[in-house]
Order: C-alpha cells, then structure tokens, then sequence
C-alpha cells in the first residue's frame, strides 16, 4: 500500500500557528503570570493546610477557603500595612535620626586598634579617613541630585502601590484554585500523561512535593531566624524591634538571611555601652544566622526526596535566574528533568540487560 506523502508546508504552517497562538495568549496574560506562579506555588504548598482547615469546619471547602484567604492577606498585606503604619507613626523620629547623623562626628580610634596584627594599621588609617569626612558635605555634594532622588522616591512609591495590586492578586488568585484545586490537579495530570504517559504523571507529582518540601523548607526557616532574631532584639531593647523582625522574615524567606538587621543592630547595641545586653543579642544573632543550616536540609528532604545539592542548586539557581519566585521554580524544574533522565537511563539498563540475556 502506497504511503501518501507528507504536506511539509502544511505541516510547517501548522506548527507556526500553534507557536504563534501560544506566544499571543502568554502576551496577553503576561500581567498576570508572575501572581499565577507565586499563587499555584502558595497553594500547592499550602494545601495540606487547606484540607485540615476543611476537615475542621464540617466539611465545608467554601469556609475553608475563607479561612485560608483571611490567612494569606495577614501573611502578605498586613506586614506591609504594618511597614507603612510604622514609618508614619516614627516619622519624627527618623526625622531626629537624620539630623544626628548630618551632625554626627567620628570619635578617634581607639588605642588597641593599630595593635591588630597585620590589618590594625590599615584599619587605623581607614578609621581616620572615615572620621575625615563630614555629613554637611556629603549632604552639598548630593544636593546638585536632589531632582533625581526626588524622582525615583516618586517611582518607588509607584513599585509599591503595584506590589500592593500584585499582593492582592495572588490571594484572589489562590482562593480560585483552592476552590478547584482538585480539578486543576487532575488537568495536570491529563497533561503529563498526554506528554510522557505514566513518566509524565510522575514528574508532575513530583514537582508538587518539591514545592511543597521546599516551601517546608524556606518558609519555617525563615519564621524560625526571625523568630529568635525578634526575641533577641527585644530583650536588648533595639528600637522598632518589630518592623525590624518583619523585615528579617523577607530577606530570610529571600535566601539573605538576617545578619543584614542583625550585625548592625548588635554593633549599635555595643556602641551605645551595654556590653550585657549586647552579649545577649550576639548570642541570640549567632543562633538565628546559622541556625538554617540545621534545620533546612532536614524539612526540605521531609517534603521531597530528591538528592539534596539537587535542591540548594535549583533554590540559589532558581532565585539568580528569575528572582524571588525562582526559589520554587528552579527546584520544580531540576526535579522532573532528574527524574525524566533518571526514568530514561533506567529503561536503557533494562533494555540493554535483556539484549545482553538474549
């Protein structure tokens, strides 16, 4: 029987439209692709959650949901309400702060500084240069830029009436799919199977437990370092202690840490003279900066078992090449392309060992 022979240009067209169809719809919902990422990423994360809430509320998924919606805006709106509020209600305070370091003069250095071996007379000569420098005229050399800054601060105030949009739509974007969660599981699944067929149902499976170990993983993390942080700034009476542990919480759930608070708060504790207080605060500090190398491996491995440098590499990956939302994505990526390839050179052994046998 006679093949009939391929239409290579209708075929070509074919798959130009279809590419050209996928490009036009990412185009239009490319507003709303960075809330849908970090709105699946909560979910699939969350959902064990969201299920327990549901078990707990006679079975209702429509409370639960509320429950779950209320928890998110505390989580995502309120600390920033919070931020704001409290730069407002210090305004003067800052205000103050301001005008004592334009006035503010460096003491001499100390004797035992020079006495460092091998820096201390380097650090003595930068300390004297440091204290060389006045704050009126960093302040004239500034003001030539003062449009400039103006500028920007007005652009920043935009960034964060955006972000506060960008906020809101992934709560209501969560509660969608939390309503119909099991729905767009299944979907995926379909997708996977249609893709790689029961390789492909793994791979998705797979995906949701690395977020999930992930989140695990990040999210505790950076509420445990914040936490002991918090406590610790507190006892020393660090002013703004809690808009301080707020901010700690973001850059340990962004993979900084919280030496970026912490080592100054305890420099400006140790300078104001209380050498007590001081000593708490560092043993405090020293816990909360080194304390997720203990317990992020294990919760990370808890909620997926994957090899674990597979993980650190897609989060640190992840967070280089796409930001924040990277922290999720990079490990979801490195674990179906592990486990596509592993699933790969499994069946090449057994195809080749059956070879071998015959």
């Amino acid at each position: 029987m006679q093949q009939a022979p391929r239409d290579l240009v209708r075929t070509t067209l074919g798959v130009l439209a279809i590419g050209g169809l996928i490009m036009a719809v990412f185009w239009i919902l490319r507003p709303f692709l960075a809330a849908t990422i970090w709105a699946t990423m909560i979910v699939v994360a969350t959902w064990p959650l969201m299920l327990w809430f549901e078990s707990r509320l006679w079975g209702r998924r429509s409370l639960a949901v509320g429950v779950m919606t209320l928890l998110l805006l505390l989580l995502f709106v309120a600390p920033l309400m919070l931020a704001i509020a409290a730069i407002v209600k210090h305004s003067a305070a800052i205000v103050d702060a301001a005008k004592m370091v334009i006035h503010f003069r460096m003491p001499p250095p100390p004797d035992w500084l020079s006495g460092i071996p091998f820096v201390g007379e380097m650090a003595r000569d930068a300390w004297l240069q440091l204290g060389s420098i006045r704050a009126q005229d960093v302040v004239s050399q500034v003001m030539p830029y003062a449009d400039d800054i103006a500028r920007w601060s007005v652009s920043q105030a935009g960034s964060l009436g955006a972000l506060l949009v960008q906020f809101l739509l992934v709560v209501v974007l969560s509660a969608l799919m939390y309503a119909g969660g099991e729905a767009a599981a299944r979907a995926v699944r379909r997708f996977g199977e249609r893709l790689a067929g029961h390789y492909g149902v793994t791979a998705v499976t797979l995906g949701g437990q690395a977020i999930r170990g992930v989140a695990l993983g990040v999210g505790i993390t950076a509420v445990v370092q914040a936490g002991i942080g918090g406590i610790g700034l507190a006892i020393a009476g660090v002013p703004l202690a809690g808009p301080l542990t707020a901010l700690m919480l973001m850059l340990c759930i962004a993979q900084i840490g919280p030496f970026v608070v912490l080592i100054p708060a305890i420099a400006w504790v140790y300078w104001s003279g209380d050498m007590f207080y001081g000593t708490v605060l560092l043993v405090f500090g020293s816990v909360a900066m080194t304390i997720d190398n203990i317990i992020r491996p294990a919760l990370i491995r808890r909620g997926a078992d994957l090899p674990l440098l597979l993980i650190f590499a897609g989060v640190i990956g992840g967070l280089l090449a796409f930001g924040l939302v990277g922290i999720f994505i990079g490990p979801v990526v490195l674990a179906v392309a592990y486990t596509l390839v592993d699933a790969w050179i499994s069946d090449g052994g057994a195809l080749g060992k059956t070879a071998d046998d015959a």
